[in-house]
């Protein structure tokens, strides 16, 4: 009984950074995928399928029984999670052929991003944590799963849209870029790696469309190509600042905002290796396949760290 009182109580403190396990799962499940590991992204699917359905509900009774935290948590911009873990499962299961419920998560994610990005862009402020950059990962999320279904279904409007998305997208990042404390890359607690994987996932959006109706040839698939390797240098260079700060300012304890921290890792590793083909930079392959078992083995460590932070405290000896 009290272990039920406590997962009810668990699931009720749930932030809406949460979000990010979600978007971790997902991503880690469509990089796999990329390179053969089949039954591993298999598991990693439902792993961020379940925990979707978690948050879900979570989300929905929050919206019907207590309006005042869920208009105060949609202000702020981890709320952007549902939409971008929304959009990274679609992508996954868009990826597995399941193109009806695909199209569910993108029109389910496109319903609720146009009322979350205006209240979250309402409330920026100077010095703000990486969170600031889910703005630009939520709608280039869209513009991904957009890109992808228009390319499996060729259709000319919805590849349109995605490139729509995509171009405000990196509206939102050169403005979240100016609302960033940069003082985060040395004292942030996870999010802060946001401010290159949104980077990475605007490359990836990139290549998505380069090889969709938008982009199937001509100067458009000249500029796309060139984006998506701009965006992916440009991530890159913020890994190895990242990570070089994290070598410098350990942070090893559990916070649930480190599941911000596998997800740009996950998402450079997958936008590596989705830019090769498209790109014809053959090296981008190689690189996302190790940079993929980076963010592999810091999910492990991150859900060590969970599990450590869930056991109780032992009692001091009299």
């Amino acid at each position: 009984m009290r272990s039920r009182s406590h997962l009810r109580d668990w699931w009720a403190a749930l932030p809406p950074a949460a979000g990010g396990a979600v978007m971790a799962a997902g991503i880690l499940s469509v990089g796999l995928e990329l390179t053969g590991r089949h039954l591993l992204s298999l598991a990693a699917l439902a792993v961020s399928a379940l925990l979707w359905l978690l948050l879900a509900a979570d989300f929905t009774v929050r919206l019907a029984v207590d309006r005042g935290r869920f208009r105060a948590e949609a202000d702020t911009p981890a709320a952007l999670t549902a939409v971008a873990a929304t959009t990274v499962l679609g992508t996954r299961l868009s990826q597995l052929g399941r193109q009806d419920a695909a199209a569910a998560l993108l029109a389910l994610a496109a319903l609720i991003w146009p009322g979350l990005l205006l209240a979250v862009v309402r409330h920026w402020r100077r010095r703000m944590p990486g969170v600031v950059f889910l703005g630009c990962v939520a709608t280039q999320g869209l513009a991904v799963l957009a890109a992808a279904l228009a390319t499996v279904h060729r259709l000319d409007w919805l590849a349109r849209a995605a490139l729509a998305c995509f171009c405000l997208g990196i509206v939102l990042y050169a403005l979240a870029l100016r609302h960033f404390d940069f003082h985060e890359v040395l004292r942030g607690a996870g999010d802060h790696w946001v401010a290159g994987g949104s980077l990475a996932i605007t490359a990836l959006a990139a290549a998505r469309l380069a090889a969709s109706p938008a982009g199937a040839g001509g100067p458009a698939h000249t500029v796309l190509r060139a984006a998506a390797l701009t965006a992916l240098a440009l991530s890159l260079v913020w890994y190895a600042v990242l990570l070089a700060a994290e070598v410098r300012s350990p942070r090893p304890g559990y916070d649930v905002r480190r599941w911000s921290t596998v997800f740009p890792l996950g998402m450079t590793a997958t936008a590596c290796l989705t830019a090769a083909p498209v790109t014809g930079v053959a090296a981008l392959g190689p690189l996302g396949g190790v940079l993929l078992w980076v963010a592999v083995g810091a999910c492990a460590l991150t859900c060590a760290a969970f599990l450590r932070s869930r056991r109780p405290a032992r009692p001091r000896p009299r």
